[in-house]
C-alpha cells in the first residue's frame, strides 16, 4: 500500500490505516524507539503511542512524507518516555551519550525566550546539514536524530568506528562554529 493510500485511510477514519501503518513502518519505528530507549517493552509502547498520535493528528494534518512524519512522532514520543524514565532514576542507554555529545553545540536550557531561539536554532541546524557532504549528513542524522550507536553506523556504512567518531567530532565542531557565527550558541 502506498503512503498516499494510507494517509487517505486516516482521512476516512478507517481503522485499517493503523494496520497498514504497522505493516509498512512498524520495524522502522521500533528501530528508532529501541535505539533511544534500550528497552524493548518501552520501545513497543512508544511505537503504539506513535500509531495513536498519528490517528489523532491525521486529519487535520496531511503529511507529505509519511515515513519521516512517523519517524519524527516516534522520536518525540520516545524522547518523552526517556525523560520520564530518567526522572525516575531508571534512565540510561545510547540517548544519554548522544545528547551529551551534542550538548557542546546547543544553547543553555529553556527560558521564556528560548522558544523563538529554538526555532532559529532548528532552522540553522537544517541549513548547516544541507551544506554538509552527504556522508557527514548521514552520519550526523543517524547518530543524533535516530540515536544509532556509533558501531552500528560504522558497520552500516562500511567504516571503522574510529572514523565515524572523527567525522562526528569534526561535524560537531563545524556546527558549533557555525552556531557561534550566527550567535545561537
Amino acid at each position: 500500500m502506498t503512503d498516499e493510500e494510507i494517509v487517505d485511510l486516516y482521512w476516512q477514519r478507517s481503522e485499517t490505516a493503523i494496520q497498514a501503518t504497522e505493516e509498512k513502518y512498524g520495524s522502522y519505528c521500533l528501530t528508532i524507539a529501541s535505539h533511544m530507549l534500550a528497552d524493548l517493552q518501552d520501545a513497543e509502547e512508544s511505537v503504539n503511542d506513535t500509531w495513536l498520535a498519528a490517528w489523532n493528528r491525521i486529519p487535520p494534518t496531511r503529511p507529505q512524507y509519511l515515513r519521516a512524519y512517523l519517524g519524527k512522532l516516534c522520536r518525540s514520543i520516545s524522547v518523552s518516555r526517556f525523560r520520564a524514565r530518567a526522572s525516575q532514576k531508571r534512565g540510561g542507554g545510547e540517548i544519554t551519550v548522544a545528547l551529551d555529545e551534542l550538548s557542546e553545540c546547543l544553547p543553555a536550557p529553556e527560558t521564556p525566550e528560548s522558544q523563538l531561539e529554538l526555532r532559529e536554532l532548528t532552522a540553522s541546524i537544517q541549513r548547516f546539514l544541507e551544506g554538509c557532504p552527504k556522508r557527514e549528513r548521514v552520519i550526523f542524522t543517524a547518530r543524533y536524530f535516530y540515536v544509532y550507536p556509533i558501531e552500528e553506523i560504522a558497520k552500516h556504512l562500511g567504516m571503522k568506528a574510529a572514523t565515524v567518531r572523527t567525522v562526528l567530532h569534526r561535524t560537531r565542531k563545524k556546527l558549533r562554529e557555525d552556531l557561534e557565527k550566527e550567535e545561537l550558541q
